[in-house]
């Protein structure tokens, strides 16, 4: 009978003490995305990767070099990529665990120039398909928070000394 109410408690999310939902970011990389080896269904989603969507993670990767970066979003890859939308189109050259980093609701109109070296970003991961404006499908997302932009800067390059 007491598990009931502490389910309730635990689906209801404000009734919980502001420590209970302050929880870290989950620390997650690229190679914790799929099933490895490819199996024949395809790629797979681990079960880490599952646990991660809707939660708040940090990702370490490499921001896609694009001819002309779009308003309010960029990508972030496990290694350097440059597309080259025009000459491209649909083939591109995009890993599987490309990530789509979205900007917050009130940043949607700034265009974030590239930044080359691995960066280290943090936000709410969605893992599903989702169709955006430009007609272009991603399967992962990282959504910032509202206030990523007011307490620091919106990437952090890292710095091997550092980090």
């Amino acid at each position: 009978m007491r598990a009931i109410p502490l389910l309730v408690l635990a689906l209801a999310g404000p009734c919980l003490p502001p420590t209970a939902q302050a929880l870290p970011p989950v620390e997650l990389a690229f190679g914790d995305f799929f099933v490895r080896p490819i199996g024949p269904r395809g790629l797979e989603p681990t079960a880490r990767l599952q646990a991660a969507n809707g939660r708040e993670v940090r990702l370490v990767g490499f921001m896609v070099q694009r001819e002309q970066a779009l308003a309010g979003q960029f990508m972030l890859t496990p290694r350097p990529v440059a597309m080259a939308e025009h000459a491209d189109g649909e083939a591109d050259d995009l890993p599987a665990s490309t990530v789509t980093v979205l900007l917050p609701e009130g940043q949607r109109d700034r265009v974030v120039a590239h930044q080359a070296g691995p960066l280290a970003v943090v936000g709410r991961l969605e893992y599903g398909p989702a169709e955006d404006a430009t007609g272009r499908v991603s399967w992962l997302r990282l959504r910032l928070a509202a206030d990523a932009l007011d307490s620091q800067p919106l990437l952090r390059p890292i710095h091997p000394q550092t980090d």
